[in-house]
């Protein structure tokens, strides 16, 4: 089979197009033809080396998938070879879904939503199962509470608000002025340009100097170290960015706040419940790229630069025939 293989830790151009040979499910694995995957942060940084005693090279990356069960191993009854399916494979445990077949476990594979492209699903496991664990699980949000989203228009924040949304609270979210109408579109209630405007002053404005119940950060930095400053008495931050620096917490403390770090787990739970959503209308994943499984540099270096102008994700199209 073709695989995109890491090499050796550094640039887009440390990949390489590769055959290799075909996994073999055992028991309780299931072997799936992919389809399609897409481009996350989490793969450049584990392209460039971050994780370097967590990766052993030559490596597949890649953290989605969408595709069809090939075959199955012992002891598999959820799915049988024809089978739609979506997931993400163990992070850090494994080859990736940067490759034309992939092998995972039974447990952590889900029924792709009939009413989703294989496009559209690779472009939400790891997203929306981030957002889903940093908004439900971690945050708890609750009906009629409100949250700022930072970078509502890039491939997690996108799928937080419409979550948020379909939740029941009042949805705050920062973009760029290109962004501003693409946020609206997926239901944010108040879109700040932070190039135009301090975020900090939009929402105590907004919120007639409340803050908000929660701030999910998606940036880190100097976002993150300035989060507490829009957070209402009780407040929760959940971010899912490394923290590089020592943060200032004072104002967390003044604030009786909470702080969650997400690094997402894999399970079906979290899959059924998006579907859940999406086949009730209120989720639904945005492609605003797609490239082919040679062209993994390409997107790589599209998705690091920050003027790229994406909204939502980069998809991969495993299978050629997907591409328009």
């Amino acid at each position: 089979m073709k695989a995109i293989v890491l090499k050796s830790f550094g640039g887009p151009e440390s990949f390489e197009l590769c055959d290799v040979p075909r996994p073999v499910p055992h028991a309780g694995q299931v072997l799936v033809r992919v389809h399609a995957t897409s481009i996350n942060p989490l793969d450049y940084q584990v392209r460039r080396g971050d994780y370097p005693d967590l990766v052993q090279l030559p490596a597949i990356t890649g953290h989605d998938v969408s595709g069809v069960v090939e075959t199955v191993g012992p002891g598999v009854t959820t799915f049988s070879p024809g089978d739609e399916v979506w997931y993400t494979p163990q992070i850090f445990e494994g080859p990736g879904s940067y490759a034309e077949y992939h092998v995972a476990a039974e447990s952590i594979i889900g029924k792709k939503p009939p009413s989703l492209s294989h496009l559209e699903a690779a472009s939400l496991t790891l997203v929306g199962g981030t957002a889903w664990e940093a908004l439900i699980v971690r945050a708890a949000l609750r009906v009629g509470e409100s949250i700022l989203v930072h970078g509502g228009a890039g491939g997690v924040g996108h799928v937080a608000i419409q979550l948020a949304k379909a939740m029941g609270a009042r949805v705050f979210t920062t973009a760029r002025e290109a962004n501003v109408e693409f946020a609206r579109s997926l239901g944010a209630d108040v879109v700040i340009d932070y190039k135009k405007e301090d975020y900090v002053d939009a929402i105590m404005r907004e919120t007639s100097g409340r803050g908000v119940d929660v701030v999910f950060d998606t940036i880190g930095g100097n976002t993150l170290s300035r989060s507490p400053d829009t957070l209402a008495q009780l407040g929760r931050v959940v971010t899912i960015v490394d923290i590089a620096q020592p943060q200032n917490v004072i104002q967390a403390w003044s604030k009786n706040a909470s702080y969650h770090f997400v690094f997402t787990r894999q399970n079906r739970g979290k899959l059924d419940e998006l579907s859940a959503l999406i086949e009730r209308g209120q989720l639904r994943p945005h492609v605003g790229a797609v490239y082919s499984l040679a062209d993994i540099p390409l997107a790589h270096t599209r998705l690091e630069n920050p003027n790229n102008g994406i909204q939502g994700k980069i998809a991969i199209a495993v299978d050629r025939r997907l591409i328009s």
